[in-house]
């Protein structure tokens, strides 16, 4: 890829990408994520092989992309422009999903969603009850794109939002953006994205530093790491525009080192980001400079901590430190360090290309936007989900995740990792927003959602989180100390 030294060279990049697309081709995208421990990868081989064979090689591109977000049924396998989705492929199925689907647009039944009360075969995606209430903006190009192929990214839209920045908005115009949008952190806190970088930019020194915390440790969470799998340029272009509106010329994505396939994917998509002129110095002709590198961190769950995370990057040990001084004012080295986490980092393209008011469309007065969360535990539809902010605690469950398996009544659902708590029976009807859910002894955290059932099978889990909560925090404030109480109150 020869380097683009202006906003209108990649402009002119991504109508060339666009021009070579071929119309009427088909686009088969095979899961190549989560659904490897399925099998995915003889999928992939063998649905190539099969397009060969039957000369259907110019007609069908074959993509490897990210997490398609229905893990129950793995190996997930769409096709496009067709709107189908067959489900628990094997590579046997290749051959017939070729000379069936692809050559005579015929539909197989094997493959297809059953309808949990007829039995009947759903094959499009957007009737799947699973889809039909979620509201994919962030996870918009995971399950579509290869997550290994800038183009892919650049044709999607992807790095419109830098290219308005850069030519039309000055930096505190950006902030005031996604102030406006009401972008609250999606690690946890759900602190005021807009008002964290304005505190980061009116900081005195230099350099200043932005970070993504991509060290994911909430047992039975795996948002961040799907958004790094299967969209990588979503959070790189995010930290770009980050760096921009707060005068940073310098950013570190802690990731955890268990997650080789995105450490790859990142990796990748800094080196074709650099290599486009899209990182480094003097970006597109802007004067802006920006790099950007990796850092694996250990495992150290106490690590998710900012201060201890800072510490990591620091090359010493990750412990946390008492506040203040707050990163934005005394962060890596001393100086100046803005931290959010992966799906912050990836809202932010969203809330600059489409702009503040189409942003909050979706979400409460004061929680803006979707969330995504990972459904885990006894339910029977596990997987990524992405609703809007104000959902439902039983939407999510019953009618995204299909309630619990073999007819068995809800017990609880744990929310926000070993510092959260238990949603009861209850509860079920209660929004979820940062402050609804806080309000019984909850957290939204950062999107785990691990389902237990009347047979309390999830007991070990819980007993896991239970040794989280006394052990690494201090159980004095209300969601520590609520979510111990009814964790033993459920075991």
């Amino acid at each position: 890829m020869e380097k683009l030294s202006s906003i209108g060279q990649l402009e002119w990049l991504r109508n060339k990408i666009l021009s070579r697309k071929k119309e009427g081709r088909t686009q088969v995208h095979v899961c190549m994520t989560g659904c490897r421990a399925y099998g995915a990868a003889g999928v992939l081989e063998a649905l190539n092989e099969e397009t060969r064979n039957q000369g259907l090689s110019k007609q069908v591109e074959i993509r490897a992309t990210g997490c398609h977000g229905f893990c129950a049924k793995a190996p997930v396998v769409a096709i496009e422009p067709m709107g189908v989705q067959y489900q628990e492929v094997e590579p046997t199925d290749a051959a017939e999903i070729v000379a069936l689907t692809l050559k005579r647009k015929q539909l197989i039944d094997r493959l297809a969603y059953l309808a949990p009360k007829t039995l009947q075969p759903i094959f499009y995606r957007d009737q799947i009850p699973f889809y039909a209430k979620q509201e994919r903006r962030v996870l918009a190009n995971c399950g579509r794109i290869d997550p290994t192929n800038i183009e892919h990214y650049i044709a999607a839209g992807g790095y419109q939002a830098l290219v308005k920045a850069l030519s039309k908005m000055a930096p505190d115009q950006v902030i005031a953006e996604v102030q406006s949008a009401k972008l609250r952190g999606r690690g946890g806190a759900g602190f005021p994205t807009g008002l964290k970088w304005k505190f980061a930019r009116q900081a005195a020194g230099r350099p200043k530093y932005v970070v993504c915390n991509a060290d994911e440790g909430d047992p039975g969470a795996f948002m961040d790491r799907a958004i790094l799998e299967g969209d990588p340029h979503a959070v790189v272009e995010g930290m770009l525009l980050g760096a921009y509106a707060m005068g940073s010329e310098y950013g570190f994505i802690y990731v955890r080192e268990e997650y080789p396939i995105a450490i790859d994917h990142l990796t990748i998509a800094i080196e074709q980001a650099k290599e486009l002129g899209l990182l480094g110095e003097n970006i597109l002709g802007t004067g802006t400079h920006f790099d950007l590198s990796l850092r694996l961190g250990a495992g150290a769950f106490v690590c998710g901590e900012e201060t201890a995370l800072m510490a990591s990057i620091e090359g010493q040990r990750g412990m946390p430190r008492a506040r203040p001084p707050f990163p934005a004012q005394a962060g890596i080295d001393g100086k100046p360090t803005n931290i959010n986490n992966v799906e912050t980092w990836a809202n932010v393209p969203l809330i600059i290309k489409n702009g503040a008011d189409w942003y909050g469309e979706v979400g409460t007065a004061d929680s803006k936007g979707t969330k995504i969360f990972s459904l885990a535990g006894k339910v029977i539809n596990t997987g990524l989900v992405e609703v809007p902010i104000g959902s439902t605690v039983k939407e999510v469950i019953f009618d995204i995740g299909g309630g619990i398996p073999k007819g068995r009544a809800f017990k609880a659902v744990q929310m926000g990792g070993p510092a959260g708590g238990c949603v009861p029976p209850q509860f079920l009807n209660l929004t979820i927003d940062y402050d609804t859910i806080q309000r019984i002894g909850a957290i939204m955290g950062s999107g785990g959602m691990v389902v237990m059932d009347e047979n309390n099978c999830m007991v070990e889990i819980a007993r896991f989180f239970l040794s989280f909560t006394q052990s690494e925090s201090c159980g004095k404030c209300a969601p520590c100390r609520l979510g111990t109480t009814q964790l033993l109150e459920i075991l």
